[in-house]
């Protein structure tokens, strides 16, 4: 019998959108002739299959199952696709846990540190990663513009400390303009993170455990034609993405000994994306963020560096079930 996956997409956040874009790509390249899939969606208002003839299956959460002309299906893994949350903030991984179904991304705790930027780059720097300086705030302790600036340099970037996709991120050169970026990132999310800019080339990379090694894909590097890499340049073409990036082998062997050492700091499980900026006059790659359920849409980093390394989608989602699925069996 072939293996029973979940596609899981959807989510309860504003990422739900770019969910959907990367479940079009998910699904038009996991291979059905190894796998009997079938597509859960999750959303604020239900959890559910829709049938090929639009019925709308609702999901027994006792078990995370579904019943199909009185069939009741069972799940020996589940692929989650879900950008934000609560895909990619540890609570459907605690979900899946505690009804014993494996998944294909980082943990529960792995999950809530990276998914809170703050959190990351604390344990990244715990672990001799280089990160620039930077402020948590929350929403229910503010802090004036005036005082961050005493702590801080500009220019300075402002990101919602919990979430991705560069919502509600702004790059702030003038003081007067601190404030309404900070309402800006306040409004995505309660908590906010200020860091200091880093000069230099952005870089992001692929890496993923499979059943055999802890692959590095080739690098991209990332040049805005904005003034950053925000959610425009990122999903409306308004940026050059080259794959593979065009540095020598030792800013290269940088980078990717940099990666490896945050996967295994951050405990990180599954295919995640890490982004730098490679401050040349230091010869130092500075870490940003790490992103555990990159984007899989056409206009994604991760689908460039898997075929600029001669592989294909079909081979990544096949490795990553095959992953997940050899968890299963040695539990």
């Amino acid at each position: 019998m072939k293996p029973v996956i979940a596609f899981v997409t959807g989510g309860y956040s504003s990422e739900a959108v770019i969910s959907y874009k990367s479940a079009v790509t998910i699904e038009n390249n996991l291979d059905t002739d190894k796998y009997d899939v079938y597509r859960i969606d999750i959303t604020p208002d239900s959890w559910f299959h829709q049938t090929k003839s639009g019925e709308k299956v609702e999901v027994e959460k006792g078990d995370f199952s579904i019943t199909l002309n009185g069939k009741k299906i069972n799940f020996d893994a589940a692929l989650i696709g879900i950008h934000g949350t609560p895909g990619e903030d540890g609570r459907l991984q605690g979900y899946f846990d505690l009804v014993n179904i494996p998944y294909n991304t980082c943990d529960t705790a792995s999950s809530a540190i990276t998914f809170n930027k703050r959190y990351s780059v604390a344990v990244a720097g715990f672990a001799g990663v280089n990160v620039a300086r930077s402020l948590h705030i929350f929403k229910n302790h503010p802090i004036s513009a005036e005082a961050i600036l005493k702590e801080l340099s500009l220019p300075v970037f402002v990101k919602p400390n919990n979430g991705g996709s560069s919502i509600g991120m702004s790059k702030v050169n003038k003081a007067e303009d601190l404030a309404g970026a900070l309402q800006k990132a306040f409004a995505e999310d309660d908590q906010v993170l200020v860091e200091e800019f880093i000069s230099g080339r952005e870089f992001t990379v692929g890496v993923m455990r499979t059943t055999k090694e802890l692959l590095v894909l080739p690098i991209t590097e990332v040049k805005s034609k904005n003034e950053f890499f925000d959610f425009e340049a990122k999903y409306q073409g308004l940026n050059e993405e080259i794959t593979p990036a065009q540095i020598s082998d030792h800013m290269a062997e940088k980078v990717r000994s940099t990666v490896r050492r945050i996967y295994e700091a951050l405990n990180c499980r599954g295919v995640v994306r890490a982004d730098f900026i490679y401050n040349e006059a230091k010869d130092e790659p500075f870490f940003l963020e790490v992103n555990t359920i990159p984007g899989q849409s056409e206009a994604s980093i991760i689908p460039q560096q898997v075929r600029a390394m001669g592989w294909n989608l079909k081979g990544l989602y096949t490795e990553m079930i095959e992953e997940t699925l050899s968890r299963k069996k040695s539990s």
